[in-house]
Formats: C-alpha cells, structure tokens, sequence
C-alpha cells in the first residue's frame, strides 16, 4: 500500500532517544549514544518496502559522505515482523551487511518510536540540527520506483548543507513522504 501525507500539526519538535534492539549487534542499545552534536537523521525504513529498495544505494551512499562530516544517520524499522517476516530482526541483519549500512539499523518492536515521531510510511526522515530541534521532516527526494527521477537524497543533502553551514532553521520543513504504510501490530 502506498501512502502519501501531509502534516500541517507536527506532533513532535524535539528529539528522543529510546532504547531498541540493534539486530547488528544482537543487543539493545540506547539510541541517545548516536545523536550527533551537528545533526541526526532517524529514517523510518524497512526491508521489504520498494520506495525503500528504490533508495538504498543513493541512501547509503549520501549516510558515509555526511557521517564523515560529524552527521549521525539512525535507520528504524517498525514494521509487524509476525505479519512481514522480510522485516525481521533476522533479515535486518543480513540487509545491513548486504547493503552496507554503516549506521544503527533498529528494530522497534513495541512500535513506540514510530508512534512518538509519528512516522507513517517508509522511506520517511526526521533531520534533527546538534541541539536536538526539528528542522525538517519528509521524503529523500522526488524519486520514486517507475517514475524515472534519478534517486539523488536532494531534501535530505539541503537541509545537511544549511545545518552544516551554520544556518538557523526557525521553521519546520517538511515535504509530504511516501512510501509504504507502517505495518501496525492490531
């Protein structure tokens, strides 16, 4: 199912940290331990999602130009594992070592991450400047799988490069996501 959202009331303003499991790793840590002083990305992902398929490389690609920049980059899945055992922790842990994920890729079990950022749909980002506001929230790019844009993480690299450059954000940006609908527990 693909969703497509607009939100004019952002219900959050301030980052979170939470404690999850890292399937990576095998244990859970406290999310807290990856924010960045400069900026923080926690993307809502997933495996089975095509919007996400369609982006992971560029996705991979513009995380390890910018982590080496001081930018933590933080991937969540929150999907019903019982209902779409593609995104188990299991397979999680297999696409991070296929892809090469050189950020935390989560598992949020409980769904309490998604619920307090109020993530809809995967592929769906959350930028975050060093102090812990939200300067932007919305899709990668324009790009989406059979629509022929090339996928280049243009909202995601211009909301970086004004962080970076020092640039105060007063507003919310945001730039309607979609993708796949979270796969919600009943």
């Amino acid at each position: 199912m693909v969703v497509t959202y607009s939100s004019n009331d952002i219900k959050i303003h301030i980052i979170k940290s939470f404690e999850l499991l890292e399937p990576l790793s095998g244990i859970k840590k406290n999310m807290k331990f990856f924010f960045s002083e400069k900026a923080t990305v926690i993307m809502f992902i997933c495996n089975h999602c095509p919007y996400v398929k369609h982006i992971n490389t560029e996705l991979v690609h513009l995380a390890n130009h910018y982590i080496l920049k001081g930018v933590s980059f933080i991937a969540i899945n929150s999907n019903d594992e019982k209902k779409y055992p593609e995104d188990s922790p299991k397979n999680m842990n297999k696409i991070s070592h296929k892809l090469g994920y050189t950020f935390p890729y989560f598992f949020d079990e409980k769904q309490e991450v998604a619920k307090y950022y109020g993530a809809q749909c995967t592929p769906e980002f959350f930028i975050f400047n060093g102090i812990g506001h939200l300067c932007y929230h919305g899709k990668f790019d324009d790009s989406s799988p059979g629509n022929k844009l090339p996928v280049t993480g243009y909202n995601v690299k211009k909301i970086l490069k004004t962080i970076l450059k020092g640039i105060k954000i007063t507003k919310i940006i945001q730039k309607p996501s979609y993708g796949c609908n979270i796969k919600w527990k009943t």
